[in-house]
């Protein structure tokens, strides 16, 4: 995982740019774009044979392609090439990994919900979600909270 005192020796606005294109792209250099609609992406076929809508930000749309093309060819060059000028050493293969987890372990540490969650990173299963559950501060007294046995009557 990319730690925020690391993503900051990176210039902050290239490590944004390049995040942010790569989090939209499902991390797999065969994906394709299928269609861009309404501020989402729409994805089929994915790894469980299924289609995917995921949600993405009016400066990441204005910035896609309007065709079926794939959508970051040169986004893991570039984004080697800043890992490069670190000292972070990644086992080849790793780098989309790498952003998928960090992008999921930070949405976890600001508070997003683990359903939510489970939906963005295309996963049939919660318990593949689930690993990033431990990165929620506070998802033991979110559960307190929402247990119907601690209500008054």
């Amino acid at each position: 995982m990319i730690t925020k005192p690391l993503a900051r020796e990176f210039d902050a606005q290239m490590f944004s740019h390049y995040r942010e294109k790569c989090l939209s792209g499902d991390y797999s250099r065969s994906n394709r774009l299928k269609t861009v609609t309404n501020f989402r992406i729409i994805y089929t076929k994915t790894k469980g044979n299924g289609n995917r809508s995921v949600p993405t930000s009016r400066e990441l749309y204005d910035l896609l392609p309007e065709s079926g093309s794939a959508l970051f060819s040169s986004c893991y060059s570039a984004f080697r090439k800043a890992i490069n000028r670190t000292e972070i050493i990644l086992p080849d293969g790793q780098l989309p990994l790498v952003l998928r987890h960090t992008f999921a372990s930070h949405s976890m540490m600001n508070g997003g919900n683990i359903l939510v969650l489970q939906r963005i990173l295309g996963h049939i299963d919660i318990k593949m979600t689930m690993r990033y559950a431990h990165f929620a501060p506070n998802h033991l007294e979110e559960a307190l909270k929402f247990n119907p046995l601690n209500k008054t009557i």
